[in-house]
């Protein structure tokens, strides 16, 4: 697996001066997001055969978050095992995240009562995560600029020759507003998102909802179950939302590649 991940990172400028292999730095990474630990925490003796601090290895995440390398690791492993995805139906949702340190995008939550940070997942009908949105405050309840994550979303299924039109999508009743349901129509896909009552009887709604089909929907709170494995994940403590979410890409590789 980790072999599978090093052939998307960067290099950087002292390619050919490292005393350490690029296999080794991505294993104290992984460490890192198993674990949970602090980075100052990094047992880099059981990584590495020469003196090597903490910092380096945290300076490799941060160019890689920077210069998109997680983005096309992402992107390279979901394209190269998109036959392996169940694209059959999809799953939405909402998770929110307590947040320690502050930071970028985070708010009160009044029903969790602390701060979060909130992210919309996406997973096929296996469970496998295969897409997230930006990190959003977690005041904000989860249609917030929902069209706009939505299109983030789409376009990252994208960008891994993945098609998206045509997918059918389960989504609970939080997600139920017209205006989503007509930005989904509007992109080829059928949205069965079921009923919120406070949007009136459902004998009045013209929309339809297969509830055979949104019991499918279980996947993806099984998808958040192999999420919060990774112990660096249960709480935020990244003041970035770029770390925070690159956290969340190299998860759902992981994720993908154990599941093949």
């Amino acid at each position: 697996m980790k072999k599978e991940l090093c052939c998307y990172l960067s290099l950087g400028e002292k390619k050919n001066n490292a005393k350490v292999l690029l296999l080794q730095v991505v294993d104290a990474i992984l460490y890192r997001l198993k674990t949970g630990c602090q980075w100052r925490e990094l047992p880099c003796k059981q990584f590495f055969e020469v003196e090597y601090s903490w910092n380096s290895v945290y300076q490799h995440f941060r160019r890689w978050c920077k210069d998109g390398s997680w983005e096309n690791l992402k992107k390279g492993l979901f394209a190269k095992y998109k036959n392996r995805l169940d694209m059959s139906c999809i799953q939405l949702d909402g998770s929110h995240t307590p947040v320690k340190r502050g930071g970028e995008s985070f708010g009160y939550q009044g029903r969790k009562k602390c701060k979060t940070t909130n992210m919309l997942f996406v997973c096929d009908n296996q469970g496998i995560p295969i897409a997230c949105s930006q990190p959003i405050a977690g005041n904000h309840h989860d249609t917030f600029k929902l069209e706009q994550l939505m299109g983030e979303i789409l376009k990252d299924i994208k960008n891994s020759n993945i098609r998206t039109d045509g997918l059918f999508l389960n989504a609970d009743a939080g997600f139920d507003t017209d205006k989503f349901r007509n930005y989904c129509f509007g992109n080829d896909v059928f949205a069965n998102i079921d009923f919120n009552p406070r949007n009136g009887k459902v004998s009045e709604r013209e929309h339809i909802f297969d509830n055979t089909l949104y019991k499918r929907r279980f996947v993806i709170e099984r998808t958040n179950a192999w999420i919060d494995a990774f112990k660096a994940l249960l709480v935020r403590f990244d003041t970035k939302d770029l770390h925070w979410r690159s956290w969340h890409l190299i998860a759902f590789c992981a994720i993908l590649l154990r599941k093949l």
